[in-house]
């Protein structure tokens, strides 16, 4: 862990540096700082969720591994939430799932949440000054099962999920104006065969009839509300056919004016999707994304602050398209410290985050827009050895967290004095 002297005389250094390469440190750690990151709340208790007593998540969401201290209750996942927030800098926001509400004891499925069973996450927010994001969770239920939700051939089945994805939409409305930040509703669905079927068209049909009845229900303000659409290249147990493809998510999203939503472990392993933001906000006003690290599929590892990490980050801040792209992560370990699996990977967002906006960019894109590129390369080459890192505990500090690895000290006393004593 850096000193104090250390962290001030690393950071004149770096500042003299970077004004020579035209860059203003101060204002852009400004500007990083206003740029929410929105931590998700089921790398606590792995998806597992609050309103069952199910004992894990199913389909199509698996979590590896079983590491002592998993949060238990709605009260246990913001506890631990707490603490992680507490050793990240930056501006955050809270990502929950519909499955996460707290039911008091009654008997209410999804189709009839209401704000009221996520009043305990509101007045948590509202003391935290955190903003809330919402996914309906279609997963993780009996009518689940058969791998078919709003493209259920089942009538009773299909109406069950309509109804919970307007009920969502209702509840993320509540949660903008109650804590006064928008709210992105995120919906992905996991419908689709294990084995080659018979018939693609017609659940892709009633896929659209449903989201048609859902988006249609009650129009709200964008401001509030920004509904997303999330696409999968494949999941368990729907390995041959997803409903929900690419083409099909963004080209409902693209005709009905809504967002879309790009999962880094969502597409081929080839494909990144920061080379997809400049693309789709061609034509899009606002795209979400979800933040994660897929290992040969769709594994969600914790991120880690790789190549593609920092593409994304730079894709957003070069392009000045921080107003229009939600960041959200979506991992979850069960290997390793939970809470210490939340802060490295927001760190890591925050890091990539705060490296794109102090990035001396200008003489690079100069230089290739006179056709220059031995210069672009030498430059974008030459910028990777900035002395970041000075940058990097400077804002730490004056953001009040950790420096260095001082945090996981603070994450393996709390395993210690809490974690270890859960059942």
């Amino acid at each position: 862990m850096p000193t104090e002297k250390q962290i001030a005389q690393g950071y004149d250094y770096a500042k003299e540096l970077y004004a020579a390469k035209g860059v203003d440190i101060d204002a852009a750690m400004e500007k990083a700082s206003k740029v929410a990151v929105s931590m998700h709340c089921w790398q606590a208790d792995d998806v597992v969720g609050t309103d069952s007593d199910n004992g894990g998540a199913s389909g199509g969401i698996a979590t590896t591994g079983n590491y002592p201290g998993r949060a238990r209750t709605g009260d246990e996942i913001r506890q631990d939430l707490n603490v992680a927030l507490s050793l990240i800098p930056g501006k955050k926001k809270v990502n929950l799932h519909a499955s996460y509400a707290e039911l008091g004891g009654k008997k209410i499925d999804r189709d009839a949440y209401t704000i009221e069973q996520f009043m305990n996450w509101v007045d948590w927010a509202k003391d935290a000054k955190l903003g809330l994001d919402f996914n309906p969770t279609y997963f993780s239920h009996p009518y689940a099962e058969d791998g078919f939700t709003l493209a259920s051939a089942d009538k009773k089945i299909q109406d069950f999920w309509i109804e919970h994805g307007k009920r969502c939409r209702e509840i993320g409305e509540e949660f903008a104006k109650r804590l006064g930040e928008q709210c992105a509703i995120n919906f992905w669905m996991p419908d689709g065969y294990k084995d080659i079927p018979a018939d693609t068209v017609a659940p892709r049909k009633r896929m659209i009839e449903a989201l048609d009845a859902i988006f249609s229900a009650k129009k709200i303000d964008k401001c509030l509300v920004l509904d997303s659409l999330e696409s999968k290249l494949f999941g368990l147990g729907v390995e041959s056919y997803t409903v929900g493809s690419h083409e099909l998510m963004m080209g409902y999203a693209l005709s009905r004016g809504i967002s879309y939503t790009l999962d880094a472990g969502h597409f081929h392993p080839t494909e990144m999707i920061s080379a997809k933001i400049s693309a789709c906000l061609q034509y899009m006003d606002n795209i979400l994304l979800h933040v994660s690290r897929g290992v040969r599929w769709d594994s969600d590892h914790v991120i880690t602050w790789d190549d593609e990490l920092q593409n994304i980050m730079n894709e957003i801040v070069r392009n000045d398209y921080t107003g229009r792209v939600c960041i959200a992560l979506d991992y979850f370990d069960a290997s390793i410290n939970r809470v210490a699996a939340w802060v490295i990977g927001m760190r890591n967002a925050q890091k990539a985050l705060l490296r794109a906006f102090v990035d001396p960019i200008c003489a690079a894109r100069k230089a290739e827009s006179e056709m220059d590129y031995t210069t672009r390369l030498a430059l974008l080459e030459e910028n990777k050895t900035l002395p970041f890192s000075a940058v990097w505990d400077a804002y730490c500090a004056k953001q009040g967290v950790p420096t260095g690895d001082e945090w996981l000290c603070k994450v393996k006393e709390y395993e210690k004095d809490v974690l270890s004593k859960r059942g």
